[in-house]
């Protein structure tokens, strides 16, 4: 794998799964008028006949991928998150997620990373719907290099999963030594008596300034990454739960139905103590550069770090 700077993260997916498809015949991907903007350049480049582009229908292209999913092939399936989860939502349940078929679900431009396009392309609830459908793996990667390890474990796994993809270039968080495994959270900062921070996607790189400005304040935070919603690490938040007494979830997503919440589930259930969601609120967002967005919507490191303070205040 290639050291990486800043490359987006549907970039790094395509590089990923030219690199699967060079090694598996039975890899396809298909795409809705947006191959190339997936990332699936390169392949449609090496395989021609194994990139279907549909045309800007995604209805019909999650039911050609359950098609031949179910003869065979591993699928990709790449569109904006907006249409992937969307507009597509019922075929993607119906046929591909019901009969369990290995159909792994791609939704770039998701977040506020659609930024400027506005709302019909800016992707806020995708995490809600997908973590709600029954077999469906959920995905949330931090960075390119990221991607690609986790593009290719979710591979190993047999079923339906959806991979949330942003749009622009962001900056490198992990080396090629991450390692990612179905089902199980990253601690990045083991000691935390004070909070506990658990983030995912774009906003990894922003807890990790937040965690190092609270550090020097003299607050001991643990630092947690999820980039698998579903399955949920359940443990590793019961015991993040236990240990720091207070729990302040941030991404990229609404925060009806995201990371927060999933977290909130488990929280409430096992070991209830103090949280924070930062997260965008019940809103549509405006149209802007996505570093703008970010810090309108709540998402800047400062508000990360005003979360941990005031649920410490709480404890």
């Amino acid at each position: 794998m290639l050291e990486m700077d800043k490359i987006s993260t549907r970039q790094a997916f395509g590089n990923a799964v030219l690199r699967l498809a060079e090694q598996n015949e039975n890899i396809i991907a298909v795409a809705a008028d947006t191959g190339k903007s997936m990332g699936l350049g390169g392949m449609a480049k090496k395989f021609p006949k194994r990139v279907i582009d549909v045309g800007i229908a995604e209805q019909n292209m999650m039911t050609l991928a359950a098609g031949a999913a179910s003869v065979g092939n591993l699928v990709f399936a790449a569109s904006y998150s907006v249409f992937t989860c969307m507009r597509a939502l019922e075929e993607v349940r119906t046929f591909i997620a019901y009969p369990n078929l290995n159909v792994k679900v791609a939704g770039g431009m998701a977040g506020l990373s659609g930024s400027i396009e506005g709302v019909t392309h800016q992707s806020l609830e995708d995490v809600s719907f997908m973590r709600s459908i029954p077999n469906m793996v959920v995905v949330v990667p931090a960075d390119a290099a990221s991607t690609e390890v986790i593009v290719e474990e979710v591979s190993k796994q047999y079923g339906p999963a959806y991979i949330r993809l942003g749009r622009y270039e962001v900056p490198k968080v992990f080396d090629n030594s991450y390692k990612f495994t179905v089902g199980k959270a990253n601690v990045m900062k083991e000691a935390g008596k004070d909070a506990a921070i658990i983030c995912n996607g774009v906003m990894v790189g922003r807890s990790i300034e937040a965690e190092k400005i609270l550090a020097a304040k003299g607050y001991n935070v643990k630092l947690i990454e999820m980039p698998c919603v579903k399955p949920l690490d359940e443990q590793c938040i019961i015991d993040a739960a236990k240990e720091a007494g207070a729990i302040v979830t941030v991404e990229e997503h609404s925060i009806i139905g995201g990371l927060g919440s999933a977290v909130a589930e488990v929280v409430v259930q096992n070991c209830p103590v103090p949280m924070k969601l930062v997260g965008v609120k019940d809103i549509f967002a405006e149209s802007a550069t996505h570093e703008k967005l970010l810090d309108l919507y709540g998402l800047s490191v400062q508000d990360i770090v005003n979360a941990v303070e005031d649920i410490i205040r709480q404890k």
